[in-house]
């Protein structure tokens, strides 16, 4: 009998120490940045995904990645490049392939802005070309979105705009027209 309690004893001070060393953690969903991840000199690494879409009626899917990365010519003002990757399926068919590189300018509406938070417009051309034909043609874009900043260095991301391209020529059919893509982005600090 004196084991046993011994024993009970010796379980019951394992288990208080084990609640004792209990840690909780929540994980972080919003930074207080400021202005500092987008600083003269400061890059940006990340991209999107849009225009995820399945049609009932036409049996069709559509996805769109967009990587992309910038460098910040003064506060609030970024330049870069972004590759726009797409894939449409139709069932029956071939499957589509599009590409296109464009460079982009980005600037941060220092209106509207909260410590976690900005707004941000953006604007692309570029060239685009789809795997069914070898032509290439001209991809334009005008965007506005908002980026939430969940630690001091990457931001979720959602973007809307109008995005226009004739990269499938040989079927005659294009893409344009209002999109929506969500994203992140990682802010790297430069050399000041």
């Amino acid at each position: 009998m004196k084991k046993f309690t011994f024993l009970m004893a010796l379980l019951g001070g394992f288990a208080l120490n084990a609640e004792a060393q209990k840690v909780e953690t929540v994980p972080q969903t919003s930074a207080n940045v400021g202005l500092e991840p987008i600083k003269q000199g400061n890059w940006m690494l990340g991209g999107s995904i849009g225009n995820i879409g399945y049609s009932f009626e036409g049996d069709q899917f559509r996805i769109n990645l967009n990587p992309r990365a910038g460098y910040f010519i003064t506060d609030g003002l970024a330049i870069g490049a972004q590759a726009n990757l797409g894939l449409a399926t139709f069932k029956g068919e071939d499957n589509v392939y599009n590409y296109g590189i464009s460079p982009f300018v980005r600037y941060y509406f220092p209106g509207g802005a909260s410590a976690t938070g900005r707004f941000f417009g953006q604007g692309d051309i570029g060239i685009a070309g789809s795997s069914p034909g070898s032509d290439v043609s001209l991809a334009l874009g005008a965007n506005v979105g908002y980026a939430h900043f969940i630690t001091q260095t990457v931001a979720l991301e959602v973007m809307g705009g109008y995005n226009y391209s004739k990269a499938n020529l040989n079927s005659g059919n294009g893409q344009s027209g209002l999109g929506i893509s969500l994203g992140f982005q990682i802010y790297l600090p430069g050399q000041r």
